[in-house]
């Protein structure tokens, strides 16, 4: 059994973790709400502008729209979404075991992959592949719509110039605080949507015209979709983090009473040995 002054060392050492790892869940804690109102506010706006742009595009050819063109696929973009920070239980390695499966997948099929980190962890996994193409991990310093447009415009000006034939985004979808799902999701190509029936698109009346209501409205779709997409990523994150640091307060303070029982059990010993000492010598003098 471990001496009194070391249980005794151990114990504050876990006390002080427990002060870091709560506090940690609390600002984690705080942070969530309001990441989790802004994804939720956004998704049904999102899902409804995409669902719309899946319609209109069925009703396109491929003149009217160049982010519709289904190609032969030579070279892929992913845009792997992580934090830049840890302590977050499995968000980041979840995210990163995605992606590399489907980049095994893809260079299985002799296609070139490229890889855009955004966050800190992402940037760790990839930085010593020749699969990466950028990074960004300024967009979590402030997260914002302008900072997403900017990365989904240097995807669609990839793929319009031919340097991308499919991009894809990987990416933690938020369910609740405890629950967070490694999503992957196609960006580019736009994939029109067919109805059960075999019919495509939808009727709709465009005001004031239809090239001039495209020309805004697919762009503005796809840079909603990016910006969802790190909405996602940014209320799992927090949600992670908080579930993560409850977990370890409360592994913390198991450990901590165990090591107090253990310390209370082996001072004990000591004070009975002592007394033990002290009645066999009194003993031996009576003797």
């Amino acid at each position: 059994m471990a001496n009194l002054k070391e249980l005794r060392n151990r114990i504050v050492s876990i006390g002080s973790t427990m002060q870091i790892t709560s506090a940690m869940k609390m600002v984690s804690a705080a942070k969530l709400k309001k990441a989790q109102d802004s994804i939720t506010q956004m998704r049904p706006y999102a899902n409804k502008l995409k669902e719309i742009l899946s319609n209109v595009s069925a009703t396109l050819d491929a003149s009217e729209n160049a982010f519709a063109e289904d190609r032969d696929v030579k070279n892929v973009l992913l845009i792997v979404v992580n934090s830049n920070r840890g302590l977050c239980g499995a968000f980041n390695s979840s995210i990163v075991k995605l992606s590399k499966k489907m980049v095994a997948e893809y260079e299985g099929q002799n296609v070139k992959v490229h890889v855009k980190a955004i966050g800190k962890k992402a940037w760790d996994a990839y930085r010593k592949t020749d699969n990466i193409h950028s990074e960004n991990n300024d967009i979590w310093n402030d997260l914002h719509f302008e900072g997403a447009a900017a990365i989904a415009e240097e995807a669609m000006n990839g793929f319009l110039d031919g340097t991308f034939d499919r991009v894809e985004v990987v990416y933690n979808h938020f369910k609740n605080a405890a629950v967070q799902e490694a999503t992957r999701e196609l960006f580019l190509p736009v994939v029109p949507t067919v109805s059960e029936n075999g019919s495509t698109g939808g009727d709709y009346i465009y005001e004031p015209s239809k090239e001039e209501i495209l020309e805004d409205l697919i762009p503005t779709s796809l840079k909603i979709q990016i910006f969802k997409a790190l909405l996602d990523s940014n209320a799992s994150e927090h949600g992670a983090r908080m579930t993560a640091m409850h977990k370890a307060t409360d592994n913390a303070n198991d450990l901590k009473n165990q090591l107090t029982l253990d310390y209370n059990k082996a001072r004990q010993a000591a004070i009975t040995n002592e007394i033990l000492e002290i009645v066999g010598g009194a003993e031996a003098l009576n003797g």
